[in-house]
């Protein structure tokens, strides 16, 4: 890192279904605004923004940002899959640390529609086709399963067999991140369940039931990124920096191992083995993390990606409570994709704020208390993996 970046505001709003959805534009100058009010700035300060969405046309970040002001600034629409949020701050961090800008803002949104993923576009070539392929070379394809229920079932699927895992252990995963969202205001499902409950919901695909699958959602989060010096020179909070940042995209292994590299093992690893050593800290040194849990299955295999415990050892670092308050890394303490939700393009501005605020000390009931660095890591198919490290500045 060539110069200090401040993370200088967040904001967000409340994720929802999409029964109960504003327009993207709407829910995307309403987190931008308070990622604003946040850093105690005005908007004409802002000299670049960045603005993430999967699904919606092409401009929809200005049609976002235009409520704030039509002030002429570069605004670049990011779309990078699921980890489209983390994408546009990895490229406002990147305009920051540079030089080429003082003061940018990242903000991801997404309206979604009910049900699974899905292509819009079926008369062009499908950018998943590698995937598809070696998911069909690995475990055959049910063309009644969704596409990504497939990948990340039968990912689950192959660890609990490498490792003679019982698969019920990925529903104690669902459990942990609604006991989580209870204390969590911008979550959509906060309601306890039990392990009986997840298990009992409807099968979707291998070792995964509905309570074990991110919901599909609205929302809209945003964060501001200033240098330091133009945080110390407009009184501008420097308490959080991004430490360090890694983006990778897939390596040949992922379409040549088994079905935990298709699904982003291998570039999620390389990504946070970068960052810890661009840091020059150890993955023993994190004690909060917000990760990419889109599914049970994809949580765990995480734990071991993030080198948060040796590889085959995920089982028995959810036995001893390791992943949650008391143990060694609380994982997704806002509950995650699981339980607050994913929409696309906010989710990695979402959980850059989760981090944000547990820095600062001001995650209320889901405070980790003694936190100097906090990780985060956010994953696409197709593919891209983003991971974060976040330091509270002495």
């Amino acid at each position: 890192m060539s110069r200090r970046v401040v993370v200088a505001g967040v904001g967000m709003i409340p994720f929802t279904t999409p029964s109960k959805t504003q327009p993207y534009d709407v829910m995307g100058e309403t987190a931008a605004r308070k990622a604003i009010a946040d850093a105690g700035i005005d908007y004409e300060r802002v000299q670049q923004a960045y603005a993430g969405y999967v699904y919606g046309d092409s401009t929809a970040g200005q049609a976002a940002l235009y409520g704030l002001g039509r002030t002429g600034i570069p605004v670049v629409n990011v779309n990078n899959n699921c980890s489209t949020g983390s994408t546009a701050l990895w490229l406002a961090r990147q305009a920051v640390e540079t030089g080429a800008a003082e003061c940018v803002i990242a903000v991801g949104f997404e309206q979604m529609m009910r049900g699974a993923l899905g292509s819009l576009w079926n008369d062009r070539p499908t950018p998943f086709g590698r995937f598809d392929q070696a998911t069909k070379a690995l475990q055959g394809w049910d063309d009644q399963a969704p596409m990504a229920a497939q990948y990340f079932g039968g990912a689950g699927q192959a660890y609990a067999d490498k490792y003679g895992m019982d698969p019920k252990v990925f529903a104690r995963i669902a459990v942990k991140a609604r006991r989580h969202a209870a204390n969590n205001p911008y979550a959509v499902f906060r309601d306890p369940v039990t392990v009986e409950q997840v298990l009992e919901s409807p099968r979707i695909f291998g070792p995964l039931t509905r309570l074990q699958c991110c919901p599909p959602t609205c929302g809209a989060a945003a964060a501001v990124l200033v240098s330091e010096e133009f945080a110390r020179a407009n009184g501008i909070d420097v308490t959080v920096a991004i430490k360090a940042q890694a983006m990778t995209t897939d390596y040949p292994s992922t379409f040549s191992g088994d079905m935990t590299r298709v699904v982003g093992y291998d570039m999620a690893q390389a990504a946070a083995d970068q960052v810890y050593e661009a840091a020059g800290v150890s993955p023993g040194d994190i004690r909060v993390v917000e990760l990419h849990d889109c599914f049970t299955t994809n949580e765990l295999l995480t734990y071991e990606g993030l080198r948060l415990t040796p590889e085959g050892t995920a089982e028995k670092f959810i036995a001893d409570g390791d992943n949650t308050y008391g143990g060694k890394v609380v994982t997704n303490p806002s509950g995650g994709l699981l339980s607050k939700g994913h929409p696309l393009g906010a989710t990695g501005l979402a959980q850059c704020a989760e981090l944000v605020w547990q820095l600062r000390g001001q995650a209320d009931a889901r405070q980790v208390e003694g936190v100097t660095l906090a990780l985060q890591h956010n994953i696409g198919l197709g593919g891209a993996a983003v991971v974060t490290l976040y330091e509270k500045v002495s």
